[in-house]
């Protein structure tokens, strides 16, 4: 569930960049905007979920923590990240690299998790779309050359006939717009080098621009995106090759984005699966492949993910999680460049909690599901072992109740309540109080639990490096720290109380919520909670209605020097 948004800007006349008036401060040496999502709302009036004043809140009272095992259900995590090291999970039962399986539990070296998404002869990297599996399968089904036989189908697999249709009208809608972006972007990638010399050696401004007089279709076409960099505050002014660095970034992002897309996502004929990781992907019932490839061959988004609950900072780096004093990464390999699999999906939840996982991540979705009772049935399996389940509500802009997100914690949309009491479902929301929910995040006042920030998150990615990314796919995590939070001051409470105290605390906005609806449009009307979470409120209401003191959690004066050393045990 990616979600590439600045080279897209290309496609939308830059509109974002036009309506800046002067240039910002540079994102990578802003340290506040590095840390704004955990602000307190009440003294600096941005929605930030009130980080510290949680801890502080939680140490007032004698409490300390136990550390939560959080697992990322996700592309992979570079593991030895620095900001990432010090807070990995470790299965101290396994020995490494010994190819023994010392714990039996059937994954041979699952030092810091496993992989799903791997086989004895790789890693699979780019996978389809679900609903190209599913046209790819009953397409010969449904429409095949006996049109007795197709009816007669039909007739009789309704479910499947619904769900084809769906995937059908979905694959067609999107992979000509994949082509078409993928043909938009790679010419206009191809175009850099005129550009550049367009400019005859000037820095760009719209001026210079404006002097420009093309004669070809190519030349207008290259004059045109010219004249939309101009217009943003941080590149007019720059030099020519300073511009070229600028347009060949950007458009690096859109092909690695629209690339996979148009070539192999909706590609009816692309299937990685049997070559690369060898089970039998129609038997649900099998759970012991894979490897432990952690990283895998694209590990931004996982990483991203990871530093967000449980980032440390380290050297000059500011970055830090919302559970950097709580939370363990288990990093489950589950997703590809693609839509995850259902069967992956179910083995990876179940995985996490059998070696002791108390909050699982879960920053993905789709349309369609063809495997959601298995699924299903693994969450009923974390429900059973109180695990808390975090899920994204997805970056398409709908109504997750007129376009369902799989997976789902209703089994129908109808229904008044989930048929699981341990998932919360997260929009995304950003730093601009008049414009709070994200322009991409899902929402439903039902289906969605509360909203948290998921733009301009900045956070771990490979190679060691921090990058700012976007989408629920990051608020999802916020509350997953949130969450540890919680449980490790407090170990009794249970999924369900850990979701009504984040819920009942939220900080409300009744300001537009810019969603396609004339009404019900405002903030405080597209989720359970109608606000953005409080850490600190959530704290004092887990504290004040379901907190119970064990006879280990006697309070200490030492909590404070407990926490510095346990914040840096491996």
């Amino acid at each position: 569930m990616k979600k590439i948004l600045i080279a897209a800007c290309f496609m939308t006349g830059l509109a974002s960049f036009a309506q800046q008036a002067v240039a910002p401060l540079d994102p990578m040496q802003d340290k506040n905007l590095m840390t704004w999502y955990h602000q307190d709302f009440a003294s600096s009036n941005i929605y930030g979920v009130n980080t510290q004043n949680a801890y502080k809140y939680l140490e007032s009272k004698g409490l300390k923590p136990k550390s939560v095992i959080v697992g990322v259900l996700d592309g992979g995590v570079q593991v030895d990240h620095p900001g990432l090291i010090n807070n990995m999970w470790k299965n101290v039962n396994e020995v490494p690299d010994n190819g023994i399986d010392d714990d039996g539990n059937g994954y041979i070296d699952d030092v810091y998790g496993w992989n799903f998404q791997g086989g004895k002869n790789g890693d699979v990297d780019v996978d389809n779309m679900e609903v190209t599996r599913v046209v790819k399968k009953y397409q010969p089904i449904f429409e095949g050359p006996n049109s007795v036989q197709n009816k007669a189908n039909q007739a009789k697999m309704r479910e499947e006939f619904d769900m084809y249709m769906k995937s059908k009208t979905i694959f067609t809608k999107k992979s000509i717009e994949a082509k078409q972006n993928y043909e938009t972007y790679k010419r206009i990638s191809d175009m850099i080098p005129l550009m550049i010399s367009m400019l005859n050696g000037q820095n760009l401004t719209p001026a210079v621009v404006g002097t420009i007089k093309p004669s070809t279709p190519e030349q207008a076409m290259a004059v045109s995106v010219l004249n939309q960099v101009s217009r943003d505050p941080s590149i007019t002014g720059k030099s020519p090759t300073e511009v070229q660095q600028f347009l060949e970034t950007q458009m690096k992002e859109a092909l690695d984005n629209f690339e996979p897309q148009a070539l192999k996502q909706y590609n009816l004929d692309y299937d990685p699966r049997a070559s690369i990781v060898g089970d039998n992907y129609d038997d649900y019932l099998e759970k012991y492949y894979g490897n432990n490839h952690y990283q895998g061959p694209d590990a931004q988004h996982g990483t991203h993910v990871a530093g967000i609950i449980a980032g440390l900072p380290q050297g000059n780096e500011v970055q830090y999680g919302v559970g950097y004093k709580t939370a363990k990464i288990m990093t489950v390999r589950a997703v590809p460049d693609g839509d995850e699999r259902d069967k992956d999906v179910a083995n990876a939840i179940r995985y996490a909690v059998d070696n002791g996982a108390k909050i699982l991540n879960m920053s993905f979705g789709k349309p369609v599901s063809p495997g959601k009772e298995v699924v299903w049935d693994a969450f009923k399996y974390a429900e059973s072992k109180g695990v808390l389940l975090v899920k994204a509500a997805g970056n398409e802009n709908e109504d997750i109740a007129e376009h369902v997100y799989y997976p789902t914690n209703f089994k129908n949309v109808n229904d008044a309540q989930p048929f699981i009491n341990n998932m919360i479902v997260v929009g995304a929301s950003t730093n601009d109080n008049e414009f709070l929910r994200a322009d991409f995040s899902n929402y439903n006042k039902k289906m969605v639990n509360v909203f948290a920030p998921g733009d301009k998150i900045y956070s771990t990615v490979p190679d060691g490096k921090y990058e700012y990314l976007q989408g629920t796919s990051m608020a999802a995590p916020v509350v997953a720290g949130a969450a540890s939070i919680l449980l490790a001051y407090m170990p009794n409470l249970t999924p369900a109380q850990m979701i009504e105290a984040l819920v009942k605390t939220a900080n409300k906005s009744a300001v537009n919520a810019m969603i396609n609806s004339n009404t019900n449009n405002r903030f405080d009307m597209i989720s359970e909670a109608g606000g953005v979470i409080d850490v600190r409120k959530a704290a004092e209401y887990a504290y004040t209605h379901f907190y119970k003191p064990s006879a280990n959690s006697v309070p200490s004066k030492t909590t404070t020097s407990t926490l510095k050393r346990k914040a840096v045990k491996k």
